[in-house]
């Protein structure tokens, strides 16, 4: 039998134990069971590799005590700041007064420079106890310091996967901190893929680890690939050194960031070429949203801490003002020592002339105000962001001019076309492969679920516009594109007439009505976002009128820049500091938040990152290298988002190609139309309904459920259903509520029924177990009357006498239906962990009872042990009643009063107490449904009086109406 000790964790330990790693058994490994560290080697270590400990080896426990009081520290600090701490002394980058006279002196408890002088060690089944006990699957040790940290799960259970590893992972994050200190990145695989994250990372941004000329996907192959590549001593110590950063969230939360593999790939390469000093250039084509701002982090910290390149200047170069605030708060937030900023002409001169060794982020504008010879050294490297375009005119030549001897690697998204053929000539190195030193495409981004896939709809024939007209404004947007940033007040006369179409009063009222019913019906139900893009700020203006129509104003908001001899309204309803756009972009990434839509021209199309952000309504001509760009801002990776979506009111999508005028063939399939889908449904319905061949749909009641679950009476059975599926809900959340659908309902319905009734309770959350969407849930709850499912678990508990008189196969049939019951009762509680633990014993039992290894009557005795604990856990779960709960939520508003506050305080509790009251439901504070619709109420009801802002007055009433209702 195939299991996950005998298969993967073993292939793992071997694969390892092949690259210097020496496999030693954890209970032979000289340390308590309490202790994260192997004391006895890391004191070895410390004396060995310092020469101030091997005088005075007494001096390494010195060491030990500071390390003990970090790892310690977990619980209180938080694990990213005490790793973040800790990762200091694994660099090398701490002192001690080890020296003449107390001088302070490094201590370095890893070798670099000679990494045999360390001792690498793979162990299995780590065993560590602080308070509870957790056994790791697979644990990597340099020097006595666990560093990575891996679960093996098995390889043979469709539904068992590396996302099963990685929870159990982020388990153990919780209840034993203090082993993950020192860790650099944990891994999770069933043999099949292979996936990485850092501490406290959301499993949905976990990552494989591939090369970007890899075509081997979700194999064993894969698997030793991975390993082979990421698991060798000199990377591991490579990613702990030069490849993991710690930032902050946009909420303020402490993260740690670990490279991806392209990332670390593209990084290598580049410096790599500036050591051999050979070919001056590069160009690398990394997809949008893979992370170019990271990955020019990483390498210009490598620069400037390679010593080869004797303290060299790197300069990060961008062609627009919008993407120069996005990467310096890039570098910012990542820490990165010695940034700088040339906000103008004169400070980029100076700095280049002076000779600085900085990491300095300009605009390519800046070079072309400036003239002649800025520095003449060879150690400068340039990184030019989005390298096409400007950079290839007359900026692109000022900028070679004022540094003749620097290195120029160019970074893009976007691919090359016919138009921009030049960008080869001023980046690309004849030395290159197809004019590339690396490339990360569309597909393999979507591949490793770095980007999502983007689909297209076109709206209504009568809303587009003539299509000759497009293709000569197309022209002029190609021109405009390539000014500097914000609108051009010169128009051409094309131009200006196609404005005057696309503005018509009749035509922005039909466009922005069917802006708002599509979002109502498409978007909103599962939480996400949207951008309006339309011609120009006037349209921005219109638009946001008329759209106000239809959705409260305070859904909606419009973000320009406005110039002085703009109409004093739109100062007065549109002008925005720095500092308030920021926090109104906070508001859009903010689910519960009650912006839901961002009306555009020009800004937040490039460099804008908010993964909420689903759906782009686009009513502005644009082509190439700008409308690539702009779609992409739907594509980043959010929970329960599958794909970006692109509305089209122009017809730009008539013709991809043509829109997406690339040469390389690829870039045709980056925008796929959503007709797709609707020809793949009917396949998904029918391929669903394969598993039940010659059951009855038409049963109403208990008959129908048990026919449908007898057809899938074992693991592998349910599995492969719930992966068939799981890829049918994606397709029918993508396209409802279309009309196209109503043919298929019934059979979806009641597919999602049997779905419902076999899921495991503890599979909420899984690869394939997944929660059903927003529009799903709707769909179920609005219109099916499940009268399979009747709450009376209590009245089916019955005296175990009775047991006595029944047969064989009447307790088969009683069990059955009990079982139902007893998982619909589960489902409730899908979130508390009381409650998944019995659902993973009725698992365990249903698997025996179908393995034939414990007959009927029995199964039915342990069912009703099962049924019992149940409705005694549920009973103890109900929240008691409270009668003071309005009372304390007034006193709770006049504590938090500010100058917004109404007076009418009475009015806005009894509408909260009101709202919430019908909201609610039994046990609503353990799922994540349930938060959300509280959470989104709550904003509603003080949205209605202007209170929706008060983040602390939010909170505070959040956590109250969470604890009494």
């Amino acid at each position: 039998m195939f299991n996950e000790a005998n298969s993967v964790e073993n292939l793992v330990r071997d694969l390892v134990a092949e690259m210097r790693w020496d496999f030693v058994p954890a209970d032979t490994l000289p340390r308590e069971e309490s202790e994260v560290l192997v004391e006895q080697y890391l004191v070895n270590s410390l004396v060995k590799l310092n020469p101030a400990i091997a005088e005075d080896p007494g001096r390494a426990n010195e060491v030990l005590y500071k390390l003990r009081a970090i790892i310690q520290s977990s619980r209180g600090m938080g694990l990213v700041r005490a790793n973040e701490e800790f990762a200091e002394w694994l660099r090398n980058e701490k002192t001690m007064p080890f020296g003449e006279n107390g001088d302070h002196v490094s201590v370095k408890l890893i070798d670099y420079e000679n990494i045999d002088n360390n001792d690498f060690i793979v162990t299995t089944q780590y065993t560590f106890k602080s308070g509870q006990e957790r056994r790791p699957d697979l644990v990597l040790l340099v020097n006595g310091i666990p560093l990575v940290v891996g679960e093996a799960k098995t390889p043979v259970r469709p539904a068992i996967s590396w996302v099963d590893g990685a929870i159990q992972l982020e388990e153990y994050q919780k209840s034993i901190p203090e082993l993950f200190v020192p860790n650099v990145f944990c891994f999770a695989t069933e043999g099949k893929t292979y996936r990485v994250g850092s501490i406290k990372l959301p499993i949905e941004k976990w990552q494989p680890w591939r090369n970007t000329k890899d075509d081997v996907f979700e194999q064993l192959e894969e698997v030793k690939n991975s390993i082979r590549r990421m698991l060798k001593p000199e990377i591991v110590l490579e990613l702990l050194k030069d490849f993991t950063l710690y930032s902050t969230s946009k909420g303020g939360q402490q993260i740690k960031i670990l490279c991806r593999y392209q990332q670390y790939e593209a990084s290598k390469q580049i410096v790599k070429r500036v050591i051999d000093g050979r070919v001056k250039k590069g160009l690398i084509w990394h997809f949008q949203g893979s992370g170019k701002s990271l990955l020019m982090v990483y390498a210009a910290m490598q620069l400037r801490h390679n010593p080869h390149l004797r303290n060299p200047t790197v300069v990060v170069v961008v062609d627009r003002i919008d993407l120069n605030s996005q990467i310096s708060a890039t570098f910012n937030a990542s820490n990165v020592p010695n940034v700088v900023i040339a906000d103008s002409r004169e400070e980029l001169q100076t700095l280049l002339q002076q000779d600085t060794r900085k990491v300095i982020i300009t605009t390519i504008h800046k070079f072309g105000e400036a003239d002649g010879v800025l520095n003449e050294r060879e150690n400068i490297i340039v990184l030019v962001d989005e390298a096409h375009r400007t950079q290839e005119g007359d900026l692109g030549k000022k900028m070679r001019d004022g540094l003749p001897n620097a290195f120029l690697f160019g970074l893009t998204g976007t691919p090359i076309n016919t138009r921009d053929r030049n960008t080869f000539w001023a980046f690309g190195a004849e030395e290159d492969e197809n004019g590339y030193l690396n490339r990360y495409s569309f597909e393999q981004s979507v591949k490793d679920k770095a980007t999502l896939p983007i689909y297209f709809e076109p709206r209504p024939v009568e809303l587009h516009i003539n299509k000759n007209i497009i293709d000569s404004s197309f022209d002029w947007m190609a021109q405009e594109n390539k000014l500097e940033y914000g609108d051009k007040a010169e128009l051409s006369d094309h131009a200006g007439k196609f404005g005057i179409l696309t503005k018509a009063p009749d035509r922005i009222s039909k466009v922005c009505q069917d802006i708002v019913s599509h979002y109502k019906k498409h978007v909103e139900p599962n939480d996400f976002k949207g951008q309006v893009v339309v011609w120009d700020r006037e349209a921005c203006h219109l638009y946001k009128q008329e759209i106000d129509k239809y959705m409260d104003p305070e859904e909606s908001a419009v973000v320009m820049t406005l110039r002085k001899g703009d109409p004093k309204e739109w100062h007065e309803m549109y002008a925005l500091t720095d500092d308030e756009q920021e926090k109104l972009l906070d508001r859009f990434r903010d689910v519960n938040d009650p912006l839901k839509l961002l009306i555009v021209t020009s800004k937040l199309l490039t460099g804008f990152d908010a993964p909420i952000n689903e759906v782009m309504y686009l009513d502005k001509p644009m082509k190439d290298h700008t409308l690539l760009q702009a779609i992409c801002r739907v594509n980043r990776p959010y929970p329960n988002k599958d794909h970006g979506l692109v509305v089209d009111y122009l017809g730009i999508f008539d013709n991809v190609a043509e829109a997406l005028n690339f040469d390389v063939e690829e870039m045709q399939t980056v925008i796929s139309n959503i007709d797709l889908l609707k020809q793949e449904l009917p396949i998904a319905i029918e391929r669903c309904l394969s598993h039940f061949p010659n059951v009855d749909r038409e049963i109403d009641g208990y008959e129908g459920l048990l026919a449908a679950q007898d057809c899938l009476r074992t693991d592998e059975e349910r599995d492969r259903f719930a992966a068939d599926y799981s890829y049918l809900a994606r397709h029918w959340e993508a396209l409802s509520p279309d009309p196209f659908l109503n043919e298929y309902e019934d059979n979806y319905k009641w597919l999602t029924q049997v779905y419902e009734s076999i899921k495991p309770p503890s599979g909420n959350g899984k690869l394939i177990w997944h929660a059903l969407g927003g529009k799903t849930l709707k769909l179920i709850h609005e219109n099916v009357t499940v009268q399979t499912i009747r709450d009376d678990l209590e009245t089916l508990i019955m005296d175990a006498s009775i047991l006595e008189h029944l047969n064989e196969k009447d307790a088969k049939d009683k069990a059955k239906k009990l079982a139902v019951k007893i998982e619909w009762k589960l489902h409730v509680h899908v979130d508390d962990p009381r409650f998944q633990e019995l659902g993973e014993r009725l698992e365990k039992l249903k698997e025996m009872h179908y393995q034939n290894t414990i007959n009927s009557i029995d199964f039915l005795k342990k069912l009703l042990e099962i049924a019992r604990e149940t409705v005694q856990l549920e009973r103890e779960t109900e929240a008691e009643p409270v009668d003071d709960t309005k009372e304390s939520l007034t006193k709770l508003f006049l504590e938090c009063k500010v100058e917004t506050t109404p007076v009418i305080v009475e009015k806005i509790v009894n509408d909260i107490d009101n709202v919430v009251k019908y909201t609610r439901f039994d046990g609503w504070q353990w799922t994540t449904t349930g938060e959300r619709e509280i959470q989104k109420a709550l904003r509603q009801t003080l949205l209605k009086y202007k209170l929706h802002k008060e983040q602390e007055l939010f909170d505070r009433a959040y956590e109250y109406i969470r604890e009494h209702y």
